[in-house]
């Protein structure tokens, strides 16, 4: 009703329109199953409770698995190389990780990650720039596309899927171009293969444990002093404990394995210290909390007054510069960059991981730690199969199989709480 006719008081009421029998609600099969069986305290409400616990405990079934077939699974030499490998889809997947929580999708991470890997290795190689500088520059491109790809979902409402698909095919073929006729540019830079070829030893390695199981109860004591100060209830002791003895004990478990093979290696500690530093800013800074309002409702995060657009365009920026600083990564790892540098199953494990891990695809739910948690799934998933010698075929219907079950999961569980918070 407008305001024209709530103001006007002189006509009369409409008449009342006779009492009809309201039409029988239209329930599917599913609806009906889903809502009485499936949910109603069964398996899928109690994976929504799990929250992120439930990710650990489908790792320790993967790790069980693999190790049963082959014995070599978790040895101290193969956890090693399992965080060599993770690190360059790690660094991929935080991008994608904020990409996801904005609702959107980037289907050109991995032609972007291999496009910015080709311009360090030239800049490098052919033209005898310095490490740092090449580095930057491909970061600098990175952002750049980002850029791009965000002004055109911003600008003319485009939906990201065909913008960063078209994105997808453009800078394949920039690839192909940047590295000319050569095909293959091999990386002999010591300080770029130092990226992934660093390990600290056992001084460093211990130091680093201790300040960060420092660093992890200081960060829960302020957040309890600051809700006091606020007048807010602060969480529950225990359940800070459990998850500070669970950090704990992570991570010396890990240091202790990698230290007696090679070491802690350096391409495992940046992308920890990537993601933390941005756990930090989705969950404690005002940016982070507009990310996650946006991404559960854009309209009412336009109507509070939040810069959506600007947002947007920064979130797609860097999704892109994460995938340059993953396809450096896996440069260094793999001490060469070709034509098929970023395709292969790269842009599927990229975003599998934070899927499985339970950032959901609608937009609005999830963490940047699931970066880290679902490459390390997606990654154990790859790395024993390639143990049990499984061909590619198999390797590909194994990871889409699980990609898909994840990606049901989430629906469900996000169509249960929509339901939960409708009965109440």
């Amino acid at each position: 009703m407008t305001d024209s006719q709530q103001t006007t008081g002189s006509q009369a009421p409409p008449a009342e329109a006779p009492p009809q029998a309201a039409p029988p609600e239209e329930t599917s099969r599913f609806d009906e199953v889903s809502t009485e069986g499936m949910f109603s305290g069964g398996p899928l409400a109690v994976l929504a409770r799990l929250g992120s616990l439930r990710v650990f405990l489908v790792l320790a079934l993967i790790w069980i698995i693999f190790q049963t077939q082959n014995g070599n699974f978790l040895s101290a030499f193969n956890l090693t190389n399992l965080v060599l490998q993770i690190a360059a889809v790690g660094m991929i997947s935080i991008g994608v990780t904020l990409i996801l929580l904005l609702g959107e999708i980037d289907l050109s991470v991995g032609a972007v990650s291999g496009l910015c890997a080709a311009i360090m290795a030239v800049l490098s190689v052919k033209h005898g720039w310095g490490p740092i500088p090449a580095m930057l520059a491909a970061l600098v491109v990175g952002l750049l596309i980002g850029v791009v790809n965000g002004f055109f979902v911003t600008q003319f409402g485009i939906p990201s899927f065909v913008v960063t698909l078209a994105g997808l095919l453009a800078w394949q073929g920039a690839l192909l171009r940047v590295l000319g006729d050569t095909g293959t540019i091999n990386i002999t830079n010591p300080t770029i293969l130092g990226l992934t070829g660093t390990f600290y030893g056992d001084v460093f390695s211990w130091v680093l444990a201790a300040l960060v199981i420092a660093a992890y109860a200081a960060s829960g004591f302020m957040e309890r002093l600051r809700r006091t100060r606020a007048g807010l209830a602060p969480p529950p002791m225990t359940r800070f404990l459990i998850r500070w003895v669970a950090v704990a004990v992570g991570t010396i478990a890990a240091v202790a394995v990698l230290t007696s093979d090679r070491g802690v290696p350096l391409a495992g500690l940046i992308l920890v210290g990537f993601c933390a530093l941005f756990v930090f800013i989705t969950e404690r800074i005002v940016w982070g909390r507009h990310l996650f309002a946006v991404g559960g409702n854009d309209e009412a995060a336009r109507r509070a007054g939040i810069p959506v657009r600007r947002l947007r365009m920064t979130v797609f920026a860097l999704a892109s510069m994460f995938a340059a600083a993953g396809g450096i990564l896996g440069a260094s790892r793999l001490q060469a960059v070709n034509q098929s540098s970023g395709a292969s199953d790269l842009l599927l494990l990229a975003i599998a991981g934070p899927v499985i891990a339970g950032t959901s695809l609608f937009g609005g739910r999830g963490s940047v730690w699931g970066a880290l948690l679902g490459a390390l799934v997606i990654g154990s998933i790859s790395n024993g199969m390639d143990l049990l010698g499984l061909q590619s075929a198999d390797k590909f219907m194994i990871t889409g199989g699980v990609l898909l079950i994840a990606v049901v999961i989430d629906a469900l569980i996000r169509n249960e709480r929509q339901r939960a918070g409708a009965r109440r």
